[in-house]
């Protein structure tokens, strides 16, 4: 008798974390991967720039791989496209907004030449081995973002993504409800849906709301408007611009992915703005400040921004006046409120007045919170739920909040980083796990830093460096030159020399005591360590790394 292949759904990122998302659907020899996001390290990461997935289980079956579907435009989605790319090359689909931005990322990884990119719209359908899959038109902060019904040989799964419902949105494109509600009444296997605001009660704002407080505070704004927020918010910098065109004012774009956003999507005809409005920044003193609006990265607070560089005077064509008034538009990431609050504090110092989401209505999310997301489960009434697309507190209040709703606990799945969900014609059930987990990437360097690196950053970091430097002659095992003492974070040598002299000392009698012609490299050096170690604690209470230097003549 024939084995019946199983559905498998495998969350290889974007499952108790936010960001980073990504999840393979398997039948038999058919793969398909939707998203391939990044994530932004730790604090504890030091020095590194970015988090990607882990593809191994992708690289291992990557024969099966039919083609890479994305959602949306935004980094958490598409950022870890090009490391996928690297390794395994397939046809990538996804909106022209999407791809669009895509594109830049392929361009700097040298890859746009050799990447099948597939433009699809709302209501498309494509076929990828066993899968077909559609598009199905959504509403989030980004323009040309997609819900997915995937119908596998098993039923329909349906993937929200990133969404809200919004009934008035700019682009006068409303979440398809009508269809999700059909495919609800046909029958959907699994559905897979966005936890990040399901601890909100209520319904998020239409991004409406936010262009009636940008007209609002643009019509008794005196001086120039300074708006920042997230560069992929094509909707939110529309309004922008329609504001300071009812109010007759110039915009100026800072920040390169405000720039690279901007023009892509005025030439995909997403974001409209008449001619003669954009003017540059060396022409902002032929208009008077009060018809400026500056249009700029750094809603987050983040050092290298236009925002906090203008704060810092650091930046090369514009700064902070008094008078100005700095409009950020977003919510913090969570972890990113301290840098937030600084840039806050840095504006009202320079005397600028400065509006932010909790003082007024210049945010929406782009994340459904609690009832938006009851209308979706109740649409589509699926035999099994996995929530996703947030940290496990999220994934956890999904589940009790499609339980209150009628589900039954046993149908839904808290699933873990590479845990398989398989899914049979009778049960579906959690059954083994995939390698998954993170790579990091510093520089051109992807993988290649590990928590032995990381530990080493944090403990110079922390305690700082010592490097002893001494000279033994080969055949005698005499010291002929040091030791000499170089110090990185740990003391300033001139305002301590007498322990730099004591550390000499030490080191010198502590090699004295062997026979340095009959030790190698290793033992000298561990010798060194141990005796330096202690002491160096017992004096100062800290901890340096020690990196003994043996030259041999």
């Amino acid at each position: 008798m024939k084995k019946k292949n199983k559905l498998r759904v495998i969350p290889l990122g974007g499952v108790q974390e936010i960001g980073k998302n990504i999840t393979v659907f398997e039948y038999g020899e058919d793969i398909v991967v939707v998203d391939c996001g990044i994530i932004f390290p730790e604090d504890d990461m030091l020095g590194i720039d970015v988090v990607i997935p882990d593809f191994t289980y992708l690289i291992e079956n990557m024969h099966k791989i039919k083609g890479l579907v994305l959602t949306h435009g935004h980094e958490d989605h598409i950022g870890a496209v090009p490391y996928f790319l690297k390794e395994i090359n397939v046809p990538v689909f996804g909106t022209a907004l999407t791809l669009g931005l895509l594109e830049y990322k392929l361009e700097a990884h040298g890859l746009i030449d050799s990447t099948s990119l597939n433009v699809v719209k709302a209501a498309d359908t494509i076929n990828l081995g066993c899968f077909e899959v559609e598009f199905i038109n959504s509403n989030h902060s980004i323009a040309d973002s997609m819900a997915l019904a995937i119908r596998t040989p098993l039923g329909i799964v349906i993937h929200t993504s990133d969404f809200k419902i919004d009934y008035t949105p700019i682009d006068g494109n409303p979440m398809n409800l009508r269809r999700i509600a059909e495919l609800g009444e046909e029958g959907v296997r699994l559905l897979l849906a966005d936890s990040t605001n399901v601890e909100k009660d209520g319904f998020t704002i239409s991004e409406r709301v936010v262009g009636e407080s940008f007209e609002a505070i643009f019509s008794k704004a005196k001086g120039r408007i300074i708006v920042a927020t997230f560069a992929s918010n094509v909707h939110r910098v529309q309004q922008v611009v329609n504001a300071a065109i009812k109010f007759n004012k110039k915009i100026i774009v800072f920040g390169r992915s405000m720039h690279n956003v901007m023009r892509k999507s005025m030439e995909l005809g997403y974001l409209k703005v008449p001619e003669g409005t954009l003017i540059e920044p060396e022409d902002m003193d032929k208009h008077k400040s009060s018809k400026l609006v500056f249009i700029a990265t750094g809603s987050q607070g983040e050092p290298m921004s236009a925002l906090r560089r203008m704060a810092m005077d650091t930046h090369r064509k514009a700064d902070i006046q008094e008078g100005d008034l700095v409009v950020i538009s977003a919510s913090a990431i969570p972890g990113n409120e301290k840098p937030i609050n600084k840039l806050i504090n840095g504006l009202l110092k320079k005397g600028a007045e400065v509006i932010y989401e909790s003082i007024s209505e210049i945010h929406s999310s782009g994340h459904a919170c609690k009832e938006e997301l009851k209308l979706i489960h109740n649409l589509v009434r699926p035999d099994y739920f996995m929530p996703v697309h947030g940290e496990f507190r999220h994934l956890k209040r999904h589940g009790d909040l499609a339980h209150s709703i009628g589900m039954k606990e046993k149908n839904i799945f808290i699933m873990e980083k590479g845990q398989v969900l398989e899914i049979s014609e009778k049960y579906a059930a959690v059954k083994e796990e995939v390698t998954s987990g993170y790579l990091m990437v510093d520089g051109l360097g992807v993988g290649d830093i590990g928590n032995v690196v990381l530990r080493d950053r944090r403990h110079l970091s922390q305690d700082g460096l010592i490097t002893v430097v001494v000279t033994v002659e080969k055949a005698s095992g005499e010291i002929i030159a040091g030791p000499d003492i170089i110090t990185r974070g740990f003391v300033y040598v001139k305002e301590s020399e007498e322990l730099i002299n004591e550390i000499k000392d030490r080191t010198f009698n502590a090699l004295s005591k062997h026979d340095l012609s009959a030790l190698d490299f290793n033992s000298m050096k561990n010798i060194i360590r141990r005796e330096l170690r202690e002491f160096l604690y017992k004096k100062t209470k800290r901890r340096p790394m020690i990196l003994p230097i043996i030259m041999q003549i």
